[in-house]
Parts: C-alpha cells; sequence; structure tokens
C-alpha cells in the first residue's frame, strides 16, 4: 500500500498544535493509505517542543524534526521534504488557516487527474487585514510578470507533491528558496484545487510585514533578472538625459538662449536624479551579490538537532 506523509512546519505553536494534530488524524483516517505526519519545530520557544514530543511517544506514526534553532519557514518545509520516504506528501502550516479535511479531495484530485502535483488556490483569504489580502494579490501578479516561468495565482505552500516532484524538489542546492515558485519550475503535470482559506484558530501570524517584504524579495531576485534589466534601463535613461542636458548648456552659451550660471534648480534636480539612479543600481546589484555571497558560502539550509520516531 502507497503511504501519504503530511508535513507541518511549525513555530511557536503551541496554541493549536493539539487541535492541529486532532483534526490532521482525522482526516487522514479516510484515505486509503499508510499515514504519517511530520512536524518541523522550527527552533520553537514556547511549549511547542514538549508538545510535540509527547504526541510523538503516543503516536509511532508522528515523526518530529527539532532544529537547532530557527531556520524559517521555507528550511522547515525543505527539512520536511528531505527527510520523508512517502509516495506522496501533503505541505500545510499548523494554523489550520488552511483546513486539514481538504486532504482526501487534494488525495482523490490527484488519482483523479494522474497528477504530480495538485497546488491550492484561495478563493478568499478570512481573518486577514485589507491590506494583507491587497499585498498578496498584487505581489502574485508581480512575481508572475517578473518571473522567467509561470505561477499560478493566488498560493501557497499547501499542496499535495509525488515522489517523482520530492525526488526532484532534493536536488535543487539553493538555499534562498521560494518552495512554490520551485514546484512551479520543476514542471511535470500540476492542477489546481480551489477552496476558502479560514482564520487562525488561535495565536498569532509568524510572517509580519517585515518577514513578508524579505520573503518577496527572495522570490523576485531568485527568479528574475528584470530588476537587473530595470537598473540598466535607468541608467541609459540617466546618461540620455545628461548629454541632453550638456548640449543643451552648450548650445545656450553659444547662441545666448541659456545663462548657465543662474541655473541652480536645474542643477541641484539633475544631481538629485543621478544620485538616485546610483543608488538604486548599487541597491539592485547588492542584492544579487548578496545572494551570491550566501551560496557561496556553502552553509546547510538547516540543522537538525534531534529526530522523533525516525528509523
Amino acid at each position: 500500500m502507497e503511504k501519504l506523509a503530511v508535513i507541518v512546519p511549525c513555530y511557536n505553536e503551541e496554541a493549536v498544535i493539539t487541535e492541529s494534530y486532532r483534526r490532521t488524524k482525522a482526516a487522514l483516517s479516510k484515505v486509503e493509505y499508510v499515514t504519517e505526519i511530520i512536524y518541523i519545530n522550527d527552533g520553537s520557544r514556547d511549549k511547542t517542543r514538549e508538545m510535540l514530543n509527547k504526541i510523538a511517544a503516543q503516536d509511532p506514526s508522528v515523526k518530529v524534526i527539532h532544529f537547532s534553532r530557527n531556520f524559517g519557514h521555507q528550511p522547515a518545509v525543505t527539512a520536511g521534504v528531505n527527510n520523508c520516504d512517502a509516495d506522496c506528501a501533503i505541505i500545510i502550516d499548523a494554523d489550520m488557516q488552511d483546513p486539514p479535511e481538504l486532504i482526501p479531495e487534494l488525495v482523490k484530485t490527484m488519482v483523479d487527474q494522474q497528477a504530480n502535483v495538485v497546488y491550492c488556490v484561495r478563493k478568499s483569504r478570512e481573518g486577514e487585514s485589507s491590506f494583507k489580502r491587497f499585498t498578496a494579490r498584487m505581489f502574485y501578479r508581480t512575481i508572475n510578470r517578473m518571473a522567467e516561468v509561470s505561477f499560478p495565482l493566488d498560493t501557497g505552500d499547501f499542496r499535495l507533491i509525488d515522489r517523482a516532484v520530492m525526488n526532484e524538489f532534493n536536488k535543487l542546492k539553493e538555499r534562498g528558496k521560494y518552495i512554490r515558485g520551485l514546484i512551479s519550475w520543476l514542471g511535470f503535470k500540476q492542477v489546481p484545487f480551489y477552496y476558502h482559506r479560514e482564520a487562525r484558530i488561535a495565536g498569532e501570524t509568524k510572517y509580519p510585514f517585515s518577514k513578508m517584504l524579505k520573503f518577496a524579495s527572495n522570490a523576485i531576485f531568485y527568479f528574475s533578472k528584470k530588476p537587473l534589466k530595470l537598473a540598466i534601463t535607468l541608467g541609459f535613461l540617466a546618461f540620455l538625459v545628461g548629454i541632453i542636458l550638456g548640449v543643451w548648456s552648450t548650445l545656450g552659451k553659444m547662441f545666448g538662449f541659456s545663462n548657465a550660471t543662474s541655473g541652480w534648480t536645474s542643477i541641484l534636480i539633475t544631481i538629485i536624479f543621478f544620485g538616485g539612479v546610483q543608488l538604486l543600481t548599487v541597491g539592485v546589484l547588492g542584492q544579487y551579490i548578496g545572494i551570491l555571497f550566501d551560496e557561496v558560502k556553502e552553509r546547510p539550509e538547516y540543522i537538525i538537532e534531534s529526530k522523533k520516531n525516525f528509523d
């Protein structure tokens, strides 16, 4: 019989772990697979570690990975996939905004359509501010325009992936992973599953605006060279403006229609414009150089402190 794993990254989720486990187990009882749950404790500072250890001690089908510190959501998901030996796996967060009750439907969709990936598309997002919904909507459309491959709109990491996809994913060595983008990049047969995203049942979001911004910048700089092209374009425009101003000043001096000594306003504007273009270009280059710097160090994406119920 085939095996299905549920990969659940956790960071300070003591308020939801028990309910997450209960609802996930109930959902898994409705599928005809050998099942297991892989929890990845991403350096939680609350009682998440103790609670996961207790669950694992009572249920051998629950596996737990403890990180040595907080490495982030994407490394936690990566660790789950790297340590999964199942035929297919579902990636889902512990906060249950993505309902575990959908697991049987995801499996059925995979079987019926013979898909390698079933990605979940959010038809609505409850419990989130208008600002977050707007920025999320704009982000997905922006990255889709800028990236070299097409990404499904309004999707998160909530999805089902089969063994073929996991095998290829495990070959990827980059550290600043944008997992939903990488899975799209891998190809294979990918089909959508539409659902309504619920509000968190407890606790607080682990993605404040600062983390969302970093996450978005990683996605853009890892999947698109267009910021570099934009910097080149701005540099060319600045050069063109400089040439035009230079010609205009020279001709004005020769034919008397311009007084260069009294043009301090235009000089000031020109300096500010060129300075802004230079800083923007250097900043964009700095982002790409920073990515290269992180990659060439070849540090591990995460460090595992201990595991539970892994043979």
